[in-house]
């Protein structure tokens, strides 16, 4: 089924077409969908999972886009020889490595010199491209929407020297095996953990 997820102060707001509302979300038609206030409820922790009903998805999708200022970003779900998988720790939180997309930059450049800079990690080889995440958060009274272009990632290396980029808050990198990733789905975001549980 085809539809957009996008994470709100971790609250998800999923799109979808007409017909296919979700169990457990609360549905309001987009035509209806006053954004203001669904936001403002959702910063007083008013609302839960919101299921957003579309008569043209792709149509009714990029009006909402034209709610926030739309920044693109990059990252890889990268894995070692062992099957271990690549994490970031930074603001108390488990993350993956990935950043803005520079100017004239493709989104697979972008991936790969983000996980360097932010790791350490060299020799990378792009596998696949993943889902996209969405989310949105507010910066100087603007709000943000932060589409982030994944891809599932590998290197051959036997040795790192795994190096945390501290001036982005990062202060811990590691390989972590698939039992251990799947504890720091404990303590991450919600569109991290949406794009792994398919994976792990």
């Amino acid at each position: 089924m085809q539809m957009y997820k996008v994470f709100i102060n971790e609250v998800p707001v999923f799109f979808t077409e007409k017909n296919n509302e979700l169990a457990g979300f609360f549905s309001v038609k987009y035509q209806e969908l006053d954004f203001l206030n669904m936001y403002q409820q959702i910063q007083k922790n008013l609302a839960a999972k919101i299921n957003v009903i579309c008569d043209n998805l792709e149509n009714d999708w990029c009006n909402f886009l034209l709610n926030f200022q739309v920044r693109s970003a990059a990252g890889g779900v990268v894995k070692n020889t062992h099957d271990e998988i690549l994490w970031i720790y930074r603001f108390d939180t488990w993350d993956l490595p990935k950043g803005h997309i520079e100017n004239g930059e493709s989104k697979e450049i972008a991936a790969v010199r983000e996980v360097e800079e932010e790791c350490n990690v060299t020799e990378l080889k792009i596998d696949k491209e993943l889902e996209t995440t969405y989310h949105v958060f507010e910066h100087k009274g603007v709000l943000v929407m932060k589409v982030t272009y994944w891809f599932a990632m590998h290197t051959n290396l036997k040795d790192f020297d795994l190096v945390p980029q501290v001036e982005e808050g990062i202060t811990k990198v590691v390989f972590k095996s698939v039992q251990d990733s799947k504890k720091c789905l404990e303590n991450t975001y919600g569109n991290i953990k949406l794009l792994l549980e398919q994976l792990l």
